[in-house]
């Protein structure tokens, strides 16, 4: 899964904070361009696309088309600032609140994050016939349900057994995480007719800025 990235995310986190001088906004600011930077951009991308082709307001096919046109509009380059914009603020709020108990939640953010992509990658409808979308579900395993069944399992009982108290804070994360996925779904097939690169990226992105958003809550209620 993708617990590669979010250990990336806690050193660096951790050591930024504890190892060096920097103030918080300069924590924040190194994070910020680490999440753009491992990511390559290619989420942003499809979250930049999507957005033009949702708030064009036209047709399925059309939205389909818009996405294929290496041109950015003015749609997908407001969604873009206000996204990157409220992520910072989001982990700038996070670097202040840290705790211990931050670091070990950070890897679950990523991990749930691409579970997503995974899950519509077994459920939802390509929306083309072609496309990165149509070629990694021609991929998928029936397997693969309950394969993140077990690890999200599997994670829960190793942070009950580290700290029982954070078993509520995970059950959270999760129920996000499907709430958003139920919810995300919907507008995918309504809006698009399926999922495609570009909606799969936006999606990833979308899914992590809410559980970023969850876990500021959860600290600022003192819940972490």
């Amino acid at each position: 899964m993708d617990y590669c990235r979010g250990a990336v995310y806690t050193i660096v986190l951790f050591l930024l904070l504890y190892h060096t001088s920097f103030s918080d906004v300069m924590v924040t600011l190194c994070l910020w361009l680490v999440f753009i930077l491992l990511s390559g951009g290619i989420h942003l991308d499809g979250l930049i696309d999507a957005s033009d082709a949702y708030f064009s307001y036209q047709d399925v096919n059309k939205r389909l088309d818009i996405m294929q046109d290496p041109r950015v509009g003015a749609f997908g380059v407001l969604s873009v600032i206000v996204f990157l914009s409220v992520r910072f603020v989001i982990l700038y709020e996070l670097t202040t609140l840290a705790t211990a108990w931050t670091f070990p939640m950070i890897l679950l953010v990523p991990f749930l994050g691409k579970m997503l992509l995974g899950i519509y990658l077994q459920l939802l409808p390509a929306a083309r016939n072609h496309g990165m979308a149509h070629f990694f579900k021609q991929g998928t395993s029936r397997l693969n349900l309950p394969i993140y069944g077990f690890y999200v399992i599997m994670t829960g009982i190793v942070i009950a057994l580290l700290y029982v108290e954070l078993l509520l804070c995970y059950l959270i994360l999760i129920s996000s995480m499907v709430v958003f996925g139920y919810i995300n779904s919907g507008k995918i097939k309504k809006h698009f007719g399926g999922i495609s690169g570009d909606t799969l990226g936006a999606s990833s992105e979308g899914m992590e800025l809410v559980l970023w958003i969850v876990m500021w809550l959860l600290h600022s209620f003192a819940m972490v």
